[in-house]
């Protein structure tokens, strides 16, 4: 069960997040690529603006790959099942890493967006289709801690995009191709490991109808002595589905017995992504330079960032099960209004005093902290658990349109906001928190060691009134 959790997370989030952290490191040696690539094919130098426009599209057109991939990933999930989606998705990724390899020495900046889009597409249908596939294959006391493989390999990545981007492996201006084409070795190891272990078997008993191969898998997953619970709680689902085909995303919004549950998936979507996180990762470099850190050592001192983000999904998958979702969601999104309100002051009072920067750098890695202990962690799982079998791949649709449509504007916006607001961004993001965590506590109940069946049964009286 481990290792499948471990062979599905390779070429699955652990892609997103190495995406999205390498294309950082080679931001001037890309630049300086555009500019000798326009000047050798039109004669003339790009301008200011232009190189600005394109350096954006190279960055965003990821984002927009990701959203197309969130649109198809339920429907390949249901097609060629989680297993087949999985291996299929890696294809998109080998292709997008030819590409962005071969733009360099063919001096093609196209080939770059190209590539940039096709990782975005593989991304977005491996954060749909990843968390599908560990969600239905955990036993229900242990799901919540191997949902959180679907975040720990997404932390993975962006922590060893940093490490890998550091101008003594790949940063350099030599190996910048070769950054970006490596995302080809996570998508191979996963075509080499993921074969070995079997489909989800709530997709075959409740979608294939294939109860033998069900109860084979089962027993992979589970032992031999111990997979007949789990066996019987799909049965029980099975039977309470009676045959209902696996829902579109827009019957999704007409079906009154899971409007409470869209509702939530979107609301957290939407608060995880808009929650300031990414006005940390913005103002990172800025409170560094201010506590007297040299630009040299900043992306060694951002790695702590990822270090950080990295050990609260390891902490969330150890207490999930433990502590339960709900405690847990609500908690990091109250510690993260109390840190927007330090920082709000800290930032304010930077000059008056010599400490004040390092109270903005410790605030800095303590809203990390609780974004991971918390929203960056268990949204997916909820996702994951707030569904049955024939609402989940559409739900997954919506959710992961509703990310990506979220993470592309607050990348357009955020600049405007910034220098609209200054350091009072914060106090807008503290109110975002402080409205979700009200939400969750007042909406959703815990799910922790319930079957899908009975947190839909937990749903009802609010679907129903």
């Amino acid at each position: 069960l481990f290792l499948a959790v471990c062979a599905v997370g390779i070429g699955g989030t652990f892609q997103y997040g190495y995406n999205v952290s390498i294309i950082n490191a080679p931001t001037q040696h890309i630049h300086k690529f555009l500019n000798e690539t326009w000047t050798s094919r039109y004669h003339k130098e790009l301008n200011p603006d232009m190189l600005t426009f394109l350096w954006s599209v190279i960055a965003s057109i990821f984002s927009l790959g990701g959203l197309f991939g969130a649109l198809i990933g339920g429907s390949m999930a249901i097609r060629l099942g989680r297993k087949g989606a999985l291996l299929m998705n890696n294809v998109i990724a080998i292709l997008a890493s030819i590409l962005m390899g071969i733009s360099f020495p063919t001096g093609l900046f196209e080939l770059l967006i190209a590539g940039r889009f096709l990782i975005g597409i593989n991304s977005g249908i491996g954060i749909c289709v990843q968390p599908l596939y560990i969600g239905e294959v955990a036993p229900k006391h242990l799901r919540g801690g191997l949902a959180m493989g679907t975040s720990i390999f997404l932390t993975g990545g962006i922590l060893t995009g940093q490490i890998i981007g550091l101008r003594e492996l790949l940063g350099g201006e030599k190996y910048w191709p070769l950054l970006l084409s490596s995302s080809c070795f996570p998508a191979f190891a996963q075509l080499l490991f993921l074969p070995w272990f079997p489909e989800s078997p709530r997709y075959l008993l409740i979608d294939r109808g294939d109860e033998l191969s069900c109860a084979k898998a089962l027993k992979r997953f589970h032992g031999s002595s111990e997979y007949q619970g789990e066996m019987e709680d799909i049965q029980r689902e099975c039977f309470a589905l009676d045959g209902e085909k696996p829902k579109k995303p827009w019957q999704l919004f007409t079906d009154r017995g899971v409007r409470w549950q869209l509702i939530t998936v979107i609301v957290m979507t939407m608060g995880q992504q808009l929650s300031g996180i990414n006005a940390i990762y913005f103002y990172a470099t800025y409170i560094f330079e201010q506590a007297g850190i040299s630009a040299e050592k900043i992306p060694y001192v951002t790695l702590g960032t990822g270090a950080c983000e990295c050990f609260t999904a390891l902490s969330c998958g150890l207490l999930i099960d433990y502590v339960g979702r709900r405690y847990l969601i609500i908690g990091g999104y109250l510690l993260m209004t109390l840190w927007c309100t330090v920082l709000t002051f800290s930032l304010t009072y930077q000059d008056l005093y010599s400490w004040v920067p390092f109270v903005s750098m410790m605030s800095i890695f303590a809203f990390i902290l609780s974004f991971g202990l918390g929203p960056g962690g268990i949204t997916n799982t909820l996702t994951a658990e707030l569904f049955v079998q024939s609402s989940r791949p559409a739900a997954y649709m919506i959710g992961g349109t509703v990310s990506w449509i979220s993470f592309f504007t607050i990348g357009m916006l955020f600049p405007f906001i910034v220098n609209g607001l200054k350091q009072y961004c914060f106090l807008v993001f503290l109110l975002e928190c402080s409205f979700v965590a009200a939400f969750i506590f007042l909406v959703i109940p815990e799910t922790k060691n319930k079957s899908f069946l009975e947190i839909k049964k937990e749903f009802h009286k609010l679907n129903f009134g």
